[in-house]
């Protein structure tokens, strides 16, 4: 009995071989088709060995296998198991249908796809509560759904940004077949897990100029809609003049809103009827602060700016002029030729890249990609093409180029990550590159050895002019140090440390206590404790102590993000200031504009 449970004993072939000896997880037998004494061995639980036995020994024989009834009464040999759909859990019709236009709105696909026999076809496959029938509805009635759809989730972005004290947004405008269209996003921080949220709240379409109060208008109705007033700590957009001119004409300061009360002491009195029907709307507009998008803004330098100065350097220009070419050469050949395609593959195991200008960091990439070609093998690839042939003047060039851009190209990563990446990262970053991109100078020839400081110095569009705004930006300054995993660590003047500590008490300071629902419940005063707590005077000097005490543990503790859960004001200044993306992801490099996810 114990033989036949082991697979040995239930094998259908088992009666052409004797059992001679059994240990604790193998056995030996002889086969009863072999003439002599031959043993062979095998597994309790695998006959494999005695199978390639029979296939090769004994492929001539006729093998007959034992019938069940020979199995003396023991079980059956045991048969594989099948799979059975039959039973599969069932799906809500609801659910197919979100799925369904999950699927079509993500993937931006006409409509017209849930009417494809095809596609229904593989929709009822799905097993639903109902008949399997009319799972997917026609492109009319899916199209109401979808209307439905977005008006449900509409109200519940309105009730998430009711619940939040802090909310930035992202414009842009781009034009798609001769049709222009504003696409916004929303950006926030969870208070409770401190995660970032976003959702996509607008992409309409905007008809005649893109002039600055246009666009004014249309960031302002789309506030509105939403009922963002007075919660938008910040609108990003990219350097356009529109966008600029945009939001310093309409963007109210404290300066602005004092003037305004100084006027108010004169009253005038105006028809309201004028008032209402005025088409002038220039003194209704009120636009939160502006951030630029400091990946455009990077990406501007390493383009426009450094082809600027290398295009005019006497030690550059020629150089660069040549080998940028012949570059194009190749990348042309190799893109539009299978011929070509073929000859890159067997001096470079990967494709050539091809610089976009739709694309951030294509023309670095696409240029190291090159690199990565030996010199000799760039001779023979250009002569195998027919083009003419980097020198090693120009391979060096190019080699150098790559090595002062490599830093920029790193900060332009970490500023495009939309998850993790809040506007505090701005100057810890911009800090971390300048001294990366000086620290090479040391090493370049003749040709580059002045491109560091063109990136980084106050020269044409460099890093100290471009960002002078945000590295003077106390509001910068704040969110940065805000952030557990830099705090103090990144600045490495002690004047400005203590000057963003004396910053940051003055916030929190301001905010006075913490929140209520972090305090104890007040104890109910009467009599004359009533009137004690009246003239109480030392207010100010317990918030302040209580201030310097939390900063001071702040700066003490770890660099995990949670860790601003046990400092309320800190997490307070936290969220308030580092709630804007520093990337303005209204539409992303590749010209797409961000779909609206269900």
């Amino acid at each position: 009995l114990e033989q036949k449970r082991t697979a040995f004993g239930l094998w259908k072939y088992a009666h052409y071989f004797q059992l001679v000896n059994e240990k604790e997880k193998n056995i030996t037998v002889k086969c009863t088709l072999c003439v002599g004494e031959k043993l062979l061995s095998t597994a309790k639980n695998s006959t494999s060995n005695l199978k390639k036995h029979l296939a090769s020994k004994h492929q001539s024989s006729t093998l007959v296998a034992k019938p069940a009834e020979e199995d003396d009464g023991g079980a059956p040999a045991p048969k594989q198991q099948r799979l059975s759909f039959n039973s599969a859990k069932t799906v809500p019709i609801s659910e197919v249908h979100k799925l369904v236009a999950g699927y079509v709105v993500e993937e931006m696909l006409p409509i017209t796809t849930v009417e494809s026999p095809s596609f229904r076809r593989l929709i009822s496959k799905i097993p639903t509560t109902r008949n399997t029938e009319g799972t997917v509805p026609d492109r009319k009635t899916f199209a109401s759904y979808l209307d439905k759809s977005y008006i449900d989730m509409e109200k519940e972005l309105k009730k998430t940004f009711e619940e939040l004290d802090f909310v930035s947004t992202t414009a842009d405008l781009w034009t798609a077949n001769n049709k222009s269209f504003m696409g916004m996003t929303a950006h926030w921080i969870h208070p409770s897990t401190l995660k970032r949220g976003k959702a996509a709240i607008a992409c309409r379409r905007v008809r005649g100029r893109h002039t600055y109060d246009v666009v004014a208008g249309e960031i302002e109705q789309i506030h509105t809609s939403y009922g963002l007033g007075g919660k938008v700590t910040a609108t990003v957009t990219d350097n356009g003049s529109n966008f600029v001119k945009a939001f310093q004409v309409f963007h109210k300061t404290a300066s602005d809103s004092e003037e305004e009360e100084d006027r108010s002491e004169s009253v005038t009195f105006e028809d309201i009827n004028n008032v209402l029907s005025s088409s002038d709307g220039d003194g209704m507009i009120s636009l939160p602060p502006h951030h630029r998008c400091a990946s455009h803004t990077l990406n501007l330098i390493s383009t426009t700016d450094i082809e600027k100065w290398l295009s005019s350097n006497s030690d550059t220009r020629a150089v660069y002029r040549s080998a940028t070419a012949k570059c194009s050469a190749l990348w042309t050949k190799a893109s539009r030729s299978a011929y070509a395609s073929e000859t890159v593959e067997k001096f470079s195991r990967r494709k050539l890249l091809v610089p976009t200008t739709t694309r951030w960091n294509s023309f670095y990439e696409a240029l190291c990609r090159v690199m990565d070609i030996p010199i000799t093998d760039l001779h023979n690839l250009c002569t195998q093409l027919g083009i003419r042939c980097i020198t090693d003047r120009e391979y060096q060039f190019i080699k150098e180029y790559c090595v002062i851009l490599k830093p920029l190209a790193m900060a332009l990563d970490i500023l495009q990550g939309e998850e993790n990446c809040f506007y505090g990262t701005i100057l810890p970053t911009l800090e971390a590159l300048m001294a990366k991109t000086l620290d090479l100078k040391d090493n370049l020839s003749r040709m580059t050895s002045g491109l560091p400081d063109v990136i980084v110095e106050v020269k044409l569009f460099a890093i100290k002019t471009r960002f002078a705004s945000t590295l003077d930006s106390k509001e910068a300054l704040l969110a940065a140090v805000t952030i557990p995993k830099f705090k103090l660590r990144w600045i490495k003047d002690e004047t400005r440390k203590d000057a963003a500590k004396v910053l940051l008490a003055a916030e929190c300071r301001a905010l006075g206590h913490p929140p209520l629902d972090e305090l104890p419940p007040a104890p109910v005063s009467s009599g004359d404790a009533v009137e004690t707590d009246f003239f109480s005077f030392t207010e100010d000097r317990q918030v302040s102590e209580t201030v310097d005490t939390e900063i001071a543990e702040y700066f003490k503790s770890g660099v995990e993000i949670d860790m601003l859960n046990k400092f309320p004001r800190i997490k307070t200044v936290f969220l308030r200031f580092n709630t804007p993306p520093p990337l303005h992801s209204a539409r992303q490099p590749s010209g797409h504009p961000h779909e609206v996810c269900f």
